[in-house]
């Protein structure tokens, strides 16, 4: 697959001295399905392109695994197990063996709010909002009866793994995985920590708007990271700016992906409760120092009314949120404005 990538390159100046480094920026598409951001300081463009061609290939490697829709050759990945539902065991690398057990982890840290076996019902969703984007005049919400009956093959603990045959197995064919609100973070945490080891000491990796911020700037302050704006009638495009080193940053909102049926807007956000969109918030920010973490408490939250998701927010050691209410007025959790203060 050809890498296409966006570099652009300038100085920046520090009072009462001479830059040591450049700022260098790329960008590529089709990964995970969004855009990946690079942001950071190097010493030349040639090793700026080295370390971002490296990052590349990590995210490939990630989006081929935990991909749902497409078959990669020689590859056996999260849609190799759900066409094998109810037939037989896959072999897998360890990264998917290691993805399942994490989101089982989440999972149960979460109370049960994110379920990687919940494909059946989301499933059903995807396809009623897919046509309703194609065809608006016919768009209709899938009828109660059948998100119940899909909910019945939702139980992530009928998941079998094998690790010492590194297998795994859905024993029902109506049983499928969808990772789609943990692996985009899980897998940028990844490659950040294998980005770190191969000398990315500094920058910021955004990938689909999980972001992760390493070290410091060339300024040795840490990087400025803006939360998109849910409201798009708004004249601000962010909400605000956290300052973050070392910390990732995840957004969950019903602004991306949705489709209108009788003026009301469904997004792609389930409640796993009452198996339709989560109608709480139009967005809930996490902070934590891992973006897996964060990926999967940003719509563990989002499911969650208000009172219920702070309680579960401040359980968790080195977890701070932001809700945007419907009404778009904001709050946060105790620590986090900690980091909106600019150094």
């Amino acid at each position: 697959m050809k890498i296409i990538m966006i570099f652009t390159i300038f100085s920046i100046l520090i009072t009462g001295c001479v830059p040591k480094k450049q700022s260098y920026s790329a960008e590529f598409m089709i990964l995970f399905n969004t855009v990946t951001k690079i942001i950071s300081y190097s010493e030349s463009e040639e090793e700026f392109k080295k370390q971002s061609e490296f990052i590349y290939k990590e995210l490939e490697h990630y989006h081929q695994l935990y991909n749902i829709y497409d078959d990669f050759e020689g590859v056996n990945n999260i849609k190799t197990i759900n066409d094998n539902a109810g037939i037989k065991p896959v072999e897998v690398d360890k990264e998917i063996i290691d993805l399942i057990n994490f989101s089982k982890e989440m999972y149960s840290e979460t109370g049960k709010q994110v379920n990687i076996a919940f494909g059946p019902v989301l499933r059903i969703w995807s396809r009623y909002r897919d046509n309703g984007v194609e065809e608006p005049e016919k768009a209709e919400l899938p009828k109660l009866i059948d998100l119940q009956n899909a909910n019945k093959f939702t139980d992530i603990n009928e998941i079998i793994i094998d690790e010492i045959n590194s297998t795994v197995y859905l024993p029902d064919k109506n049983m499928k995985l969808d990772v789609g609100a943990i692996a985009k973070g899980y897998a940028t945490q990844k490659v950040v920590e294998k980005a770190k080891k191969n000398g990315f000491d500094n920058g910021v990796i955004s990938v689909g708007g999980n972001v992760c911020a390493i070290g410091l700037k060339d300024n040795n302050k840490p990087w400025g990271v803006g939360i998109q704006n849910p409201n798009k009638d708004s004249e601000e495009d962010i909400t605000g700016t956290l300052y973050l080193s070392d910390m990732s940053l995840v957004s969950s909102g019903d602004y991306e992906r949705y489709y209108m049926v009788d003026g009301k807007r469904y997004h792609h956000i389930i409640d796993t409760n009452t198996l339709f969109p989560s109608e709480y918030f139009r967005q809930v920010s996490i902070v934590a120092k891992d973006s897996g973490v964060a990926d999967a408490y940003s719509t563990a939250v989002f499911n969650l009314p208000l009172e219920e998701g702070k309680k579960l927010v401040e359980s968790k050691e080195g977890l701070e949120a932001m809700w945007v209410l419907k009404d778009n007025s904001i709050v946060y959790s105790e620590g986090f404005k900690n980091f909106q203060i600019k150094p």
